[in-house]
């Protein structure tokens, strides 16, 4: 396979994602642009709904303070991206979008360019985590360019 000149990464910062960002710049030659998708799973919304928020005070100081908290952790997994691509001399794009994984994903792809998709596998039974499952066979039949699964590196 030739190198691509676009590959878009879907990655969050876990220790599966780092994986796939390893292998994602290990494709990255001259002229190669890595585009980086961000998603914040929606599915935290509904946590707003629980009985202990009995109140609209109480379910939006909840939801300011889950998405002040979402906003650092990407922005620090930003920071850390910059800094590896600029080191790597790689051409970098993010974009953050809120939904569901698999959808999110789906929809960047469409919009192209890309050549290429890196993503990280599943977490090793046992591990703590939230478990998106991104891949799924309406990922895959969605899809009309080669994906690539970078191994857990404890798996």
């Amino acid at each position: 396979m030739a190198k691509p000149k676009h590959i878009l990464l879907a990655s969050h910062g876990t220790e599966g994602a780092r994986a796939a960002e390893k292998l994602a710049y290990s494709y990255c030659g001259p002229g190669t642009t890595l585009h980086h998708l961000i998603v914040v799973p929606d599915l935290w919304k509904g946590m707003q709904g629980d009985d202990w928020l009995n109140n609209a005070s109480t379910r939006d100081t909840f939801g300011r303070y889950v998405e002040s908290q979402l906003e650092e952790e990407v922005r620090t997994h930003l920071k850390r991206m910059l800094g590896e691509t600029k080191k790597r001399r790689i051409r970098y794009r993010y974009e953050m979008v809120q939904g569901k994984p698999v959808e999110c994903l789906i929809r960047r792809a469409a919009k192209g360019p890309v050549d290429l998709i890196v993503l990280g596998s599943p977490r090793p039974k046992g591990q703590v985590g939230l478990r998106s499952r991104m891949l799924d066979e309406k990922l895959f039949r969605s899809l009309r360019v080669p994906v690539i699964i970078a191994p857990h590196p404890h798996g």
